[in-house]
């Protein structure tokens, strides 16, 4: 094949409709429309996530509510997503046999976690629409690449240096003291990182995480934590969810809120710029989050670095964004779904104010399930259990959104819901 011939990573060749049973409408430089409900051969378009986990599943979710077929490859037999997706390709995520049976079966296929390898993205991108695509993800994978990325965006992030070898260890700056030391690649939900006062620290702390690359990241003065989450069609076409405000737990995400004024105003209008900025920057396709911090008002760091910095980007729908589910008339999958599928990206409206609780493990106390029917018989109240068999501490096992009429009564009701399921008030 030649090199006009190929396809280029992550689109279609100009006017073919891929195998699987996948019609294409119509194939432009930019892409390809996969329509609901269409068949070829006598099979439903279908299309592909690598993963099964909750994000996958909600994912196959709103895939089906809108007439696909879905194939999930996730290694997990019990995966929460194949559970409930039409085909499970039960392999690695490496696998020639599973990634050709993917291709096969799929019209798209997208990713449900930055970790799948970006190798097997560039294999399935070879001869099928992917998004996000392989070098997104790639760069979303290591945090010096994306540190980078952020610098050539012109998105303030705190002040950093890369650690990689004992060269690098000493050179780094008393300035940047106190800090934290986070791992290059596979750090998530508060893990690979380590807080370091001084050189001594530090020293021990890269020894910890056994002398890999690492990222560290001067420590600034917090206020508060938030994230924006932005859709991005094959076209350039974008829309996002409204600025969602953060509180972590341990590195984990404990309780999001979402509506009007939960972010100044001014603040929330410069993260959503930020993070398109990003998004057009990688000339990105599907969904992606971008967190930030909001630093103390007053301070020496607020003013030099214009009082928002980004933290990091997530190649995919976010924990953060689950409340759109029930509190907007596009959830953040019904956009994965139109950015892999090619279709129109309308921007998304918020109808209620909302509050999610994130579900943990921690609240199966010794197996027991939690009081769903006195957490249900609140106003507003929508469980979401992800269908995963056993509970373990610090585990994703659900999500709890509450919506309603105010801001104080949703607050009002999940102070409530927190207060039955025994997690700490906020």
């Amino acid at each position: 094949m030649s090199g006009q011939d190929a396809a280029a990573p992550g689109r279609p060749k100009q006017g073919t409709t891929p195998s699987g049973g996948s019609a294409v409408r119509k194939a432009t430089s930019v892409g390809a429309t996969f329509l609901p409900g269409s068949s070829s051969n006598g099979q439903q378009t279908t299309l592909g996530v690598m993963g099964g986990g909750q994000l996958g599943r909600m994912f196959v979710q709103a895939a089906q509510a809108m007439g696909y077929f879905t194939v999930v490859l996730d290694p997990d037999v019990i995966s929460p997503a194949g559970l409930v997706s039409h085909y499970h390709i039960q392999t690695d995520y490496l696998d020639e046999q599973g990634l050709t049976q993917l291709m096969q079966r799929c019209a798209a296929i997208t990713t449900e976690f930055e970790n799948v390898p970006a190798p097997a993205l560039m294999t399935l991108g070879a001869a099928r629409p992917v998004a996000p695509s392989a070098e997104a993800v790639g760069i979303a994978q290591d945090r010096v690449k994306e540190k980078a990325h952020f610098v050539r965006c012109g998105v303030p992030c705190a002040p950093y240096a890369v650690i990689g070898s004992a060269a690098q260890l000493a050179a780094v700056s008393d300035d940047l003291l106190p800090s934290i030391v986070k791992t290059a690649r596979m750090g998530y939900d508060g893990k690979g990182q380590v807080r370091v006062t001084n050189r001594t620290e530090l020293a021990a702390a890269w020894a910890e995480l056994k002398g890999v690359t690492c990222v560290l990241e001067k420590m600034l003065p917090l206020q508060a934590e938030c994230s924006v989450i932005v859709a991005r069609g094959w076209d350039g076409s974008m829309v996002n969810l409204p600025v969602q405000l953060n509180l972590h737990r341990e590195g984990i995400l404990a309780v999001t809120s979402a509506y009007e004024g939960n972010v100044p105003a001014a603040l929330a209008e410069r993260a959503v710029a930020a993070t398109k900025a990003i998004a057009d920057e990688l000339q990105y396709v599907g969904v992606l989050c971008v967190e930030f911090f909001v630093l103390q008002e007053g301070t020496a760091e607020a003013t030099a670095l214009g009082g928002l910095i980004v933290n990091e980007m997530a190649p995919r729908p976010h924990n953060s964004g689950h409340y759109s589910l029930d509190a907007c008339d596009l959830s953040q999958f019904d956009l994965q779904v139109r950015t892999l599928a090619g279709l129109p990206l309308v921007q998304p409206r918020q109808h209620s104010p909302a509050i999610m609780l994130n579900l943990l493990g921690d609240l199966w106390v010794e197996g027991a399930s939690p009081a769903w029917d006195q957490v249900l018989a609140l106003p507003g109240a929508h469980l979401h259990l992800y269908g995963k068999l056993t509970a373990s501490k610090g585990r994703k096992m659900g999500h709890l959104t509450l919506t309603g009429a105010s801001v104080a009564e949703v607050r009002a009701t999940a102070l409530a819901a927190a207060a039955i399921l025994g997690i700490e008030a906020f």
